[in-house]
């Protein structure tokens, strides 16, 4: 397979920018609209450009388990450079989808999402080629881990002999059909960051992102038993609810520091479901009448890791189309605005590409122009610095020309990432 040329990411902005100069345009950095500058963002300060690529349940790559690691390969470098060609900057790697590895972990077993068996070695590193892979063609790569879920079934026995979850069952609460840690136990939380954190140790990620998944969904009629590890544990806080939420502050607050003493400058990102709180629940929260809740349902407060910057980006999940009565986007968009608002928290936006020409969504996922209105309103507001498409599938199949009008609209030049800042 023809290999591009090597170039590290300044001296791809740096001639991308010369080349916008020389021919008149505006400076990498700038966001694009109909050929002329944003209004929102000043030249320089970068916009990102991203995609996720799921691997649970080969949702994206590979695109079935038990292919060859050259095809393997050949898929992975195809979706990055699907994303150059979209002008995109950004790509949101998935190698931890249920407690295994894209990567030779000490901790947790090779993905069965690659090999078809859990713990087989497919013969080269992921991880390790998409960081460099990327890199060479002036992409950020985002490493994107699902801390809690161990298995999408709910049969210990499916696990791999040596996986930790068998070697420690009393971690694990099987739920709604799959298996999860248990986020109360210290020792599990302790378990996550050090299994997280290799990866970073590593290889030279760009950030670490963790997506919508703290305590599960709620399935009707059934219950998340962490009776005993709350009764252990749970001393000194007035409800389940807030120590819930205590352990997944916990968890985000460890990861950040930990992330800053391993690799410092490398980014810390989460990518939550949209609706933090109903106003009707929460006079802080947004006019929407969501269903879930992060606050209440997935015991995850994230508007407080954005107001008290414990975080470097957030990328809320805003996947309903503009006038969609339950979750507006256009109401989303200020909301998570205002919440980002001089919090030193980058704000981008979780875009919902899968859903464009899916006959089962509403008639707004029927046209084309739904993605590239979102982006249109998202820049009246500066503190929007960015998207993210979900998913590297749908970027590349693209059913209905949706994210091509995106790019037409709006990505004509290339853009550099927001430049990044240390946390304090």
């Amino acid at each position: 397979m023809h290999r591009k040329p090597r170039m590290s990411r300044r001296a791809f902005w740096a001639t991308a920018a010369a080349t916008l100069v020389a021919a008149g345009g505006v400076a990498a950095g700038t966001a694009i609209a109909g050929g002329e500058p944003s209004p929102r963002r000043r030249a320089g300060e970068g916009e990102l450009r991203g995609m996720w690529l799921a691997t649970v349940v080969n949702r994206d790559w590979p695109s079935k388990s038990g292919l060859t690691a050259a095809e393997q390969r050949a898929e992975l470098l195809a979706h990055l450079d699907t994303a150059v060609d979209r002008r995109l900057n950004a790509v949101i790697f998935q190698v931890r989808p249920s407690a295994d590895a894209l990567w030779p972990s000490p901790y947790e077993p090779w993905s069965q999402y690659l090999t078809g068996t859990q713990g087989k070695d497919p013969g080269w590193d992921p991880l390790g080629t998409a960081v460099e892979e990327a890199h060479a063609r002036g992409l950020e790569l985002h490493a994107w881990f699902n801390p809690y879920r161990v298995a999408v079934h709910a049969d210990p026995s499916r696990l791999v002999a040596s996986h930790p979850a068998r070697q420690n069952p009393d971690w694990v609460v099987p739920y709604g059909g799959k298996l999860y840690y248990n986020p109360g136990i210290p020792a599990v939380r302790a378990f996550v960051e050090k299994a997280m954190l290799d990866a970073v140790r590593r290889y030279a990620v760009d950030a670490v992102h963790f997506d919508d998944y703290f305590y599960p969904y709620p399935v009707a009629g059934q219950v998340f038993d962490d009776d005993a590890a709350y009764d252990r544990y749970g001393a000194g806080f007035p409800n389940r609810a807030a120590w819930r939420r205590d352990n997944i502050d916990l968890l985000v607050r460890e990861t950040a520091a930990q992330i800053k003493a391993v690799r410092p400058g490398t980014q810390f990102g989460i990518s939550p479901f949209g609706v933090w709180r109903n106003a009707a629940t929460d006079d802080r929260g947004s006019d929407t009448r969501a269903g879930v809740q992060t606050y209440d349902d997935l015991h995850a407060d994230t508007r407080k890791w954005v107001q008290e910057n414990w975080i470097d980006y957030i990328v809320p999940q805003l996947y309903w189309n503009i006038g969609f009565s339950a979750a507006d986007y256009a109401k989303l968009v200020p909301w998570w605005a205002e919440t980002a608002r001089g919090s030193g928290t980058r704000l981008y936006l979780g875009e919902a590409l899968y859903k464009a020409g899916d006959p089962a969504q509403p008639a707004a996922w029927q046209d084309p122009a739904e993605l590239s209105a979102h982006l249109t309103l998202a820049r009246d507001f500066p503190e929007a610095r960015g998207h993210v498409f979900f998913s590297a599938k749908e970027v590349g199949l693209d059913k209905i020309g949706a994210m091509a009008r995106v790019v037409a609209d709006h990505y004509q030049r290339p853009a550099e990432p927001p430049r990044r800042r240390n946390r304090g």
